[in-house]
């Protein structure tokens, strides 16, 4: 019996089959993309348009705990998410780790003016210039407690009033957005 030589021959179509390196990088990136999905809490991943069986897939994945075991679930769910529509799940893990980010950038920007209403008697004018709905007498109360906090244990951390002074600006920030 033999083979026809029709077999041998490249499609018609002439589209090229992706090389198996090809085929094992989007697997693996695939297999990355889950275990990315992985780590965002529940109430994130049950938010995202995916089938149900990947759902069921990742929560699976997560309740396992020894390494061969989560090692063959992530290729399950790499494999079932080869066939969903990866664009929304990409979306979500990026759009997860940039609210992560804004949240660290808003911190470092109220420890800034913390730090420099503490340090400056001009800082009061210049925040209330930006946010001229705050409680400036609320305000300058916190900022007077902070120091006088300082002034007495400058060797220890700061104190709760510190911490007041943050929440107000922090809060205060929020309102802003």
């Amino acid at each position: 019996m033999s083979i026809p030589e029709s077999d041998f021959l490249p499609d018609e179509g002439g589209a090229e089959r992706p090389s198996k390196s090809a085929l094992k990088r989007e697997a693996h990136e695939l297999q990355k993309l889950g275990q990315e999905l992985v780590e965002l809490p529940d109430t994130r991943l049950a938010a995202i348009p995916m089938e149900e069986g990947l759902l069921t897939a990742l929560k699976e994945l997560k309740k396992t705990k020894s390494h061969e075991g989560r090692r063959r679930q992530l290729q399950y769910v790499g494999k079932l998410m080869r066939s969903a529509d990866v664009e929304p799940l990409r979306e979500a893990v990026a759009a997860f780790k940039l609210g992560h980010a804004q949240d660290a950038v808003k911190l470092h920007r109220a420890e800034r003016w913390r730090e420099e209403l503490a340090a400056d008697p001009e800082a009061v004018t210049r925040w209330m210039r930006t946010h001229p709905d705050s409680d400036v007498q609320r305000l300058r109360s916190l900022i007077r407690t902070a120091q006088k906090d300082a002034a007495t244990a400058p060797e220890q951390r700061h104190g709760r009033a510190w911490r007041e002074l943050f929440q107000f600006i922090k809060a205060e920030l929020r309102d802003d957005e």
